[in-house]
């Protein structure tokens, strides 16, 4: 009976519950943003929802090279003015977080940073996607496809999106020589 109780508790049902989470409110964002405890807590969040999707974008094809993982560090870095190590850290923790929760938190951690970021933001981190996945040399079709959807669930048009596809032709598997 006692497991029983801790499992419902768990799971937020019952007079003893914990307070529910706020909406919105990820397991892999606060996995993430708790690393970046001298940040503001809502530059932590939105800097933890930016570096995972930007890890999802990249896995798409089940593969993040090195070269992707180090332009998502770059990018993060300038983003937030982290040092190489927090920027390695958060990373590091977004891509572990993908790995692990990719199927369940996907959507709702990118419906989290559609929530926190503007429409300029939303946008920065589309072309941020292209640009993490072009790192390697070659933008893969799971990875392009991947980009569309999340630049869809983002609020973008798919002609949007493939306006900023566009920009990187040259890198997409498709239109390179074999």
């Amino acid at each position: 009976m006692g497991e029983r109780v801790s499992f419902l508790r768990w799971m937020g049902i019952g007079a003893d519950a914990a307070p529910a989470r706020a909406t919105g409110d990820t397991h892999s964002v606060r996995a993430i943003s708790a690393r970046l405890e001298r940040l503001d807590p809502q530059l932590a969040r939105y800097l933890a929802a930016f570096a995972y999707v930007l890890a999802r974008g990249a896995s798409a094809d089940l593969t993040l090279a090195e070269a992707e993982a180090g332009e998502m560090r770059r990018i993060v870095a300038e983003l937030a003015n982290l040092a190489p190590d927090e920027a390695d850290l958060v990373v590091e923790i977004a891509r572990s977080q993908v790995r692990l929760l990719g199927g369940t938190e996907n959507y709702v951690v990118t419906r989290e940073f559609k929530n926190l970021a503007t429409r300029v933001q939303r946008a920065q981190l589309l072309e941020c996607l292209f640009a993490v996945a072009a790192a390697d040399g070659t933008i893969s079709p799971a990875e392009s496809a991947e980009i569309v959807a999340i630049a869809e669930e983002l609020g973008f048009t798919r002609v949007e999106a493939n306006a900023v596809r566009a920009k990187y032709r040259d890198r997409l598997s498709e239109f390179q020589k074999r």
